[in-house]
């Protein structure tokens, strides 16, 4: 797969991000086997990642409670596109120039642990606003209908016993 939004840099640290949770195990496939980053990418092209069908004008809470869902102004695609720069920015701060793909694991998960509880400052984004959308993006992808580039051969399906969308009705997804 080649990605059609993310650039070269931005796919390699969303290929880490996601392969994260879940591994690959005896039970399943992991989430890069599943097409996981490649689901995020398209993603991004999307009405969703466009953020089209959502009121996106002011104001913009900084600090808003998490009942009220995200409430920044940049669409998914934007905010992915800045955090992904963000988080890259800071490991090489905080890791003797290391980006977030050349981190071990423990460091990893140990950032995008502090990024979920909103312990660490990104510049110019919010660190817990993208872990949300991105481990939300992680779950749909590795459960999505095949058709939207998750969820591989339908192997998470199988996995939880779930049989699948079946092509006998095709010929009525369009009316």
């Amino acid at each position: 797969y080649t990605p059609t939004y993310l650039n070269a840099d931005e796919w390699t640290v969303v290929r880490a991000a996601v392969a994260r949770p879940p591994p690959p195990d005896d039970t399943g496939p992991g989430a890069i086997e599943a097409g996981v980053p490649e689901f995020i990418d398209r993603q991004m092209d999307s009405a969703w990642g466009h953020g089209a069908l959502w009121y996106m004008q002011g104001p913009f809470a900084a600090q808003a409670s998490p009942l009220f869902g995200y409430q920044g102004p940049m669409p998914p695609r934007e905010l992915y596109r800045a955090a992904i720069a963000a988080v890259d920015a800071h490991c090489r701060k905080e890791h003797g120039g290391k980006r977030f793909a050349e981190l071990d694991a423990a460091a990893q998960d140990e950032l995008l642990t502090a990024m979920s509880k909103g312990a660490v400052e990104l510049d110019g984004v919010g660190a817990q606003a993208f872990f949300g959308f991105l481990l939300q993006n992680t779950k749909e992808g590795y459960f999505s209908d095949p058709i939207h580039g998750g969820n591989k051969n339908a192997a998470a399906w199988a996995m939880i016993g779930f049989p699948g969308a079946r092509a006998d009705f095709l010929d009525w997804v369009q009316r």
